[in-house]
């Protein structure tokens, strides 16, 4: 079986008909996936900002960022599933439009940017947790997350203008 053929799979299931023909599916799906975005990344840019030792700078690294890493955590799995279910819906669309390529590279980047953060950066945080302006790796990291997040959202945005323009909007 080939992508394509997966593709047309998934856009002849229940869920992606549900979005895909009825009133309400795509709007509130849609609407769920920025509220997702909104509440992700709006709070994870405190702590990006945080790390690049702009704002918060009487707050330890590690409070900001236990202190919001429920409520982006919480936002990042409402974009995962509403996120899904669109691309169930427009999997052929999608594949074929280069801004969702963009957007799932940024999405990557972001996770291996974390992910680095998290296993080589911080593992001397105690060094510089409380630090006003944590070193060059953290602040590198905050910079990185902020720029591939904005990727995201400009990617996410373009491909509402291109995907439908050779087909009817849902």
């Amino acid at each position: 079986m080939t992508l394509p053929d997966i593709f047309e799979s998934l856009e002849s299931t229940p869920l992606a008909s549900m979005i895909q023909e009825s009133a309400y599916g795509f709007p509130i799906v849609v609407a769920v996936h920025l509220l997702g975005l909104t509440l992700s990344v709006g709070t994870l840019l405190w702590v990006d900002l945080r790390l690049v030792g702009v704002t918060l700078r009487h707050l330890r690294v590690s409070e900001v960022y236990r202190g919001l890493a429920p409520w982006f955590f919480a936002g990042f799995a409402m974009m995962l599933v509403t996120g899904a279910m669109l691309f169930t819906a427009f999997a052929t669309l999608a594949y074929g439009n280069v801004f969702f390529r963009v957007k799932m590279a940024a999405i990557v980047l972001a996770g291996a940017n974390a992910a680095v953060l998290h296993f080589v950066t911080q593992r001397t945080s105690p060094e510089w947790d409380n630090a006003a302006r944590p070193p060059i790796g953290a602040r590198a990291a905050g910079l990185v997350s902020i720029a591939l997040w904005v990727v995201v959202m400009l990617a996410g945005r373009m491909m509402s203008y291109t995907m439908f323009s050779a087909a009817p909007p849902p």
